[in-house]
């Protein structure tokens, strides 16, 4: 192994013991394509799977993984021919056994956080969907709660307003300015500090830079 490949896996240990003290189960993938592999497995035939709007589940490829099993019912919001159909799927979250998510930060220590403008994303890791499974790149590893938090909003957000084309100050300059807009992608801050029910939340985390 490299000295990167090496650091990445020292790392992910250590970061799975912590998650498990949080009632989470957790796995570490050194690539991509292991990690994919590693989440259609978790996945049992039969079941209903969605997601949010994760970069890293459209960059690696998952919905056309799952939707060539043809043993899932697999709900694509990217596929929606309007937004009421867009509406729907994200209320059929709410339902579904598998939900599928990354993160905008991970703390060391195996704290989750995520913004979100919509709410729909945080609302259903909190409460709904029988599995949640993340997908988080090493990238996203941050020391300590404050910091995974100063990332998601300094560095997650600017980049999605930007892929958005939402109209805040991060938009125009890439500098979180904490604002009220009324589009912003930061109105909802989520942190998964516990998993309430063992097993519902799994990590996979992967030895790449994934997302933003």
């Amino acid at each position: 192994m490299t000295p990167q490949e090496e650091r990445n896996q020292k790392l992910a240990e250590r970061m799975i013991k912590n998650l498990n003290r949080r009632n989470m189960e957790a796995f570490y993938c050194p690539t991509g394509e292991e990690a994919v592999k590693k989440v259609s497995e978790l996945i049992a035939d039969g079941s209903t799977v969605t997601w949010g709007g994760s970069m890293t589940v459209r960059d690696l490829g998952i919905p056309d993984v799952l939707r060539e099993r043809g043993t899932l019912e697999v709900l694509d919001r990217d596929l929606a021919d309007d937004r009421a159909e867009i509406e729907q799927i994200y209320l059929r979250a709410f339902t579904a056994d598998v939900y599928l998510t990354s993160a905008n930060a991970i703390s060391e220590d195996g704290v989750i956080v995520n913004v979100d403008g919509n709410g729909n994303r945080v609302a259903a890791i909190t409460w709904g969907p029988k599995k949640v499974i993340f997908i988080i790149g090493l990238n996203k590893v941050a020391q300590t709660v404050e910091a995974a938090l100063a990332r998601a909003r300094g560095t997650a957000s600017p980049i999605n307003a930007q892929r958005f084309d939402i109209k805040t100050p991060c938009q125009i300059d890439g500098m979180c300015h904490n604002c009220n807009s009324p589009e912003s992608v930061c109105s909802y801050v989520h942190f998964l500090r516990n998993s309430r029910n063992k097993g519902r939340h799994v990590v996979v985390l992967v030895g790449e830079d994934l997302g933003y």
